[in-house]
């Protein structure tokens, strides 16, 4: 998969988590792709939620290593 945008978020604690990746959604074209890379807890499980309400795509969850996984979210 070919990502046009990363984000780093595994230093952030909700309600930042969802804040950084909506700036960074909303800065992009439509139908780039962009690669958050978080921790599991509240913003795994928010995130892919709160972004599906807003319209974007969901295109992939995929766990990584421990405790980091990263998502694939198409504007």
């Amino acid at each position: 998969m070919t990502t046009t945008h990363k984000l780093d978020i595994t230093q952030e604690h909700c309600p930042m988590t969802f804040v950084k990746t909506r700036l960074a959604l909303e800065k992009m074209n439509k139908g780039e792709i962009l690669e958050v890379t978080l921790t599991e807890g509240e913003a795994l499980k928010s995130i892919p939620i709160s972004v599906e309400e807003l319209g974007y795509k969901i295109l992939q969850i995929k766990h990584i290593e421990k405790n980091i996984h990263k998502i694939y979210i198409q504007k």
